[in-house]
C-alpha cells in the first residue's frame, strides 16, 4: 500500500462522522434561526421552541398560534424543508457508518479467509494469550506464515491490528481447524493455559492431519505423558523451563547472562556471528560418500575446530552430542557450531569428486 492510499483510507473512514457532525450543526442552526424568527413575529420563546420542534418532526399537533401572515408561512415552510433535510443528512451519516463498518468487516473476513486458504506449510497457533502473543511475534519477525485461533474478541482484534491472520472459534472443533488449513499446515502449536483443552486440540488435530508436527503446552508435568500419548510430538512445560532458568542464573550467573544477551534480540545466527560463531547444517545426500560411515569421517584437521551439536536422522529422531562412531545415513542432517571461517572449510571436505551433499541448500561436489 502506497503513502497516498494510506492517507486516503483514514479520510474515507472519517467521512460518516463528518456527515453526522455537519448534519447536527445544520439542524441546530436551523432551529436557532427559526426560533428567532417566531420570537421576532411576537411569539413567546417557549411557544417558538415548541412550534419549531413539532414542525420539524411532524408530530401532527396544531399550531400554537395561527400562522396567517405570509412571513410566518414562509418561515414555517423553510423550517420544514431545511429541518427535514438536516435530519435526513444526519441519519444518512449514521447509516453509512453502520453499513461501512459491517461491509468492511465482512470484506475483511472474506479476504483473510482467502489468504488462509492459500497457505501451505504454515503454523497454526491455538491461543493468543501471553505465550501465544510472544510466539506470534517471533514467527512474524522471522517471516514464517501462521494463523491464530482464539475465542476472545479483544485478543483477536489486537492480533488483526498487527496484521496477523486470525480465526475466531474453539480450536478443539474440527471445522475451526479446517478453516485454519490444518490439512496443509506443517506445525500446530497449542499454547492455551488449560491442559485439558490442549489435549482435546491435540487429539482433533492429529485425526485431521497425521503428519502435522504438534507442539503442546503443559502446565502440569503429569500432563506431558497424556499429550504425547494423544499425538503431540513435543511438549513444552513453561513452569519447568522457568525453574531451570532461575536455577541456572543462580548456579552459572555469568554464562547465563551472556547467553541471554546473545539471544535477547535478533536471530541466533546473527547474534553468534557477532562473536565469530555460526550454526549451520549439512545434509547427507543418498549418493554421498559419507553414507554408512562414521561421524569421524568428516573430521577436518586445522588450527581451529567445530562442534557437531546433533544429528537429525531421516526418520525424524535426533541424536544430541553424537559420538564419533555414530553412523551417518542418507538424508541425515548434521548440525554444526563452529568458527565463522571454519564452516566453509568443513564444506570443502565435500567438494572433491561428485555431488554427495548439500550445504545450506546448495548441492556440493566432494
Amino acid at each position: 500500500m502506497n503513502a497516498a492510499s494510506s492517507q486516503r483510507e483514514p479520510l474515507a473512514r472519517s467521512t460518516p462522522f463528518r456527515k453526522i457532525a455537519t448534519g447536527i450543526t445544520l439542524f441546530c442552526a436551523i432551529c436557532v434561526v427559526a426560533v428567532i424568527g417566531y420570537v421576532a413575529a411576537g411569539w413567546k420563546l417557549e411557544d417558538s421552541i415548541y412550534m419549531v420542534i413539532i414542525t420539524i418532526f411532524g408530530v401532527g399537533y396544531g399550531e400554537v398560534q395561527p400562522v396567517q401572515s405570509p412571513g410566518l408561512r414562509a418561515l414555517t415552510i423553510m423550517v420544514i424543508i431545511a429541518g427535514y433535510g438536516a435530519v435526513i443528512y444526519t441519519v444518512g451519516g449514521f447509516m453509512q457508518m453502520l453499513i461501512d463498518g459491517e461491509l468492511n468487516k465482512a470484506l475483511g473476513a472474506r479476504r483473510m479467509l482467502k489468504e488462509i486458504n492459500n497457505l501451505h506449510g504454515h503454523t497454526i497457533i491455538c491461543g493468543m494469550g501471553r505465550m501465544g502473543t510472544i510466539l506470534a511475534r517471533d514467527l512474524s519477525e522471522a517471516g514464517k506464515p501462521f494463523v491464530v485461533i482464539d475465542s476472545n474478541d479483544l485478543r483477536l482484534q489486537t492480533a488483526e491490528e498487527l496484521g496477523y491472520l486470525v480465526i475466531k472459534g474453539d480450536a478443539s472443533e474440527e471445522h475451526v481447524l479446517e478453516q485454519a488449513g490444518i490439512q496443509r499446515a506443517a506445525v500446530l502449536a497449542t499454547v492455551l493455559s488449560e491442559d485439558a483443552t490442549n489435549v482435546f486440540i491435540t487429539i482433533t488435530a492429529r485425526e485431521l492431519n497425521p503428519d502435522v508436527l504438534i507442539i503442546a503446552r503443559g502446565e502440569n508435568p503429569r500432563t506431558e505423558k497424556k499429550l504425547l500419548g494423544c499425538g503431540a510430538n513435543r511438549v513444552v512445560l513453561p513452569t519447568a523451563i522457568g525453574a531451570t532458568k532461575v536455577a541456572q542464573l543462580i548456579i552459572r550467573p555469568t554464562a547465563e547472562n551472556m547467553l541471554e544477551q546473545l539471544t535477547r534480540h535478533g536471530n541466533m545466527n546473527e547474534d553468534l556471528d557477532s562473536i565469530g560463531l555460526r550454526f549451520d547444517e549439512l545434509r547427507v545426500a543418498p549418493e554421498s560418500s559419507l553414507c554408512d560411515k562414521g561421524l569421524s569421517s568428516i573430521e577436518i584437521r586445522s588450527n581451529h575446530g567445530f562442534l557437531i551439536v546433533a544429528i537429525r536422522h531421516a526418520d525424524g529422531s535426533t541424536s544430541l552430542n553424537p559420538t564419533p562412531d555414530t553412523i551417518l545415513r542418507a538424508d541425515d542432517t548434521v548440525i554444526v557450531l563452529g568458527h565463522h571461517d571454519d564452516i566453509p572449510q568443513l564444506a570443502d571436505r565435500f567438494t572433491s569428486a561428485r555431488r554427495v551433499n548439500t550445504y545450506r541448500g546448495a548441492a556440493i561436489n566432494p
